[in-house]
């Protein structure tokens, strides 16, 4: 059922098939319905396919999934809704007949699971279908190709001859949907593009696009995770006499040390929020709450272990942090070095990978007057 008034004899419709189930994408729900880059990969369809000057689109979707779509394709409109059939031919025969009403020039026929279609792509289709009764975009083969003969090798293959076959595919309406009508085939056609070949319809071949991927498996939504992570941290502790003073997991020797409900090393603070921030995982005191008597002269190395251990039960490794220490004494210069072989040791990654710096304020505030400590973090994570 149409959601809004649709154009008389619309110029290009396309027809989107989104009945499958998409088992092998590893998703919660069919993959055509799953996010990929922030948005459902049928939206994303959709969107694309009336970019490249669909003017009416034809969804056909599963039983009982008209409210989701509905909600999903909010804003492409005018579009139908249509329930798939047993099998892919029959879904799409069932998107054709829905548009019969409104009696389309030409038609696209597009796996959802294509969501990226590059407008050129469409207007290629177009251009071919003013000599052609059918047009199916096509990328070369670029791998050597052989025959099988179970899992033993056969004859050579000549990739020269072979295309590889994408979608959207495009036809003359009243061809294809008479092509769809008189298929009297034993089994489901592998695509539409051979129920019009079988009417005895010539398809032209057309340039395709590696744009036009189809998702198929769990990697190819993983792929759209952020592949690298950064978070910041920021932490200041009070000069005390009497306490230790503790930078970067070592003991340095002052007149003063830094008062805190832990061993207060400031610097390790700013780096496990940096590095719990990159992960999506709040701050150190959401972990390590100070009223929490446990975490009383803690070394700060445990909370850093723990921010790390986070990061990669998320599938997350360190790729560099970056510290600075702000005070004016004690001086950072002498012990730099230590501090970053250090924290390398209690991150797992090497030396490089890890920078320590100082500065001081001018004498200009807390830090400047000897009061305290400030420390500021950058994290950047990696997924892999």
């Amino acid at each position: 059922m149409p959601t809004a008034q649709t154009p008389s004899a619309p110029r290009l419709a396309a027809v989107i098939v989104a009945a499958g189930q998409g088992l092998r994408a590893g998703q919660p729900l069919p993959k055509q319905f799953a996010l990929w880059r922030g948005k459902p990969v049928l939206r994303h369809a959709a969107e694309r396919l009336k970019a490249a000057g669909v003017d009416l689109l034809c969804v056909v979707i599963p039983e009982g999934a008209d409210s989701l779509v509905r909600d999903m394709l909010a804003g492409t409109e005018p579009f139908v809704l249509v329930t798939g059939g047993a099998t892919r031919q029959e879904s799409v025969r069932n998107g054709l007949e829905a548009l019969t009403l409104a009696a389309p020039q030409a038609v696209l026929i597009h796996d959802a699971a294509r969501p990226d279609c590059p407008a050129d792509v469409v207007a290629r289709l177009i251009a071919a279908l003013e000599t052609h009764s059918a047009a199916i975009p096509v990328l070369p083969v670029v791998d050597s190709m052989v025959t099988a003969i179970g899992d033993a090798m056969g004859a050579k293959a000549d990739r020269e001859v072979l295309r590889r076959v994408q979608t959207p595919q495009a036809f003359r309406f009243d061809a294809i949907l008479a092509a769809h009508r008189a298929w009297v085939g034993a089994r489901d056609a592998g695509d539409d593009a051979q129920v019009a070949q079988a009417a005895g319809l010539a398809v032209a071949l057309v340039e395709g696009d590696e744009r036009l991927e189809k998702l198929t498996f769990a990697h190819h939504f993983s792929r759209d995770r952020p592949m690298i992570r950064t978070g910041t941290g920021y932490d200041v502790h009070r000069l005390a006499t009497g306490e230790e003073l503790w930078l970067c997991g070592l003991k340095i020797e002052h007149d003063k040390g830094l008062a805190g409900h832990s061993d207060a090393d400031v610097a390790i603070h700013a780096l496990v929020d940096a590095i719990l921030g990159a992960a999506g995982e709040g701050d150190i005191g959401l972990h390590f709450p100070p009223s929490d008597p446990q975490w009383r002269g803690a070394s700060s190395d445990r909370f850093l272990q723990h921010a790390v251990a986070l990061a990669a039960a998320k599938g997350l490794g360190i790729g560099n942090v970056d510290v600075t220490i702000i005070c004016e004494a004690p001086k950072i210069g002498p012990h730099r070095q230590a501090m970053r072989d250090n924290l390398a040791r209690l991150l797992g990654v090497q030396g490089d990978c890890v920078n320590v710096k100082a500065t001081t304020t001018e004498r200009l505030g807390f830090a400047g007057r000897g009061e305290g400590i400030a420390a500021q973090a950058v994290a950047t994570l990696v997924a892999g």
